[in-house]
């Protein structure tokens, strides 16, 4: 009869080495994970730019002009001051979306190199500059 009931369960050491099996995959298997998210975060930012873009090209055609950097992007979802009757908006269904990293865009007319405006999201670290997942990207 004793030796019925030791065969019914697992030893102490067989419990240990499956742990030990699946900390190692978890180990191999989460950076990788991980690693998928930030790709992911830098494609959803890159997606609600050309979004925040559309808005803005809808609102030029509109009111004549882009949004002053005052005006930001705000001035898709409320109409701001100096826009007339022209504005027709709001351009957005719902309020301007934070950054994946929830961070605000940020919104500069005129913008770099000659282009009408400037949109950035500042990336991870919420800062200008940076490499990797702190990089800046911009639209």
């Amino acid at each position: 009869m004793t030796n019925r009931l030791r065969k019914s369960g697992f030893t102490l050491l067989e419990l240990l080495v499956v742990l030990l099996i699946i900390a190692l995959l978890a180990g191999y298997v989460g950076p990788r994970l991980f690693g998928e998210v930030d790709k992911a975060k830098i494609k959803a930012a890159a997606s609600q730019m050309k979004t925040l873009s559309d808005a803005m090209d809808h609102y030029r055609l509109d009111v004549g002009s882009y949004p002053t950097t005052e005006q930001g992007t705000k001035a898709l979802v409320a109409k701001p001051d100096g826009a007339g009757n022209k504005w027709q908006g709001p351009y957005l269904a719902k309020d301007v979306p934070l950054d994946p990293w929830d961070h605000p865009y940020v919104y500069r007319k005129p913008g770099k190199a000659g282009k009408e405006y400037d949109l950035i999201s500042l990336g991870a670290d919420g800062k200008e500059g940076g490499s990797g997942i702190d990089a800046d990207i911009e639209y």
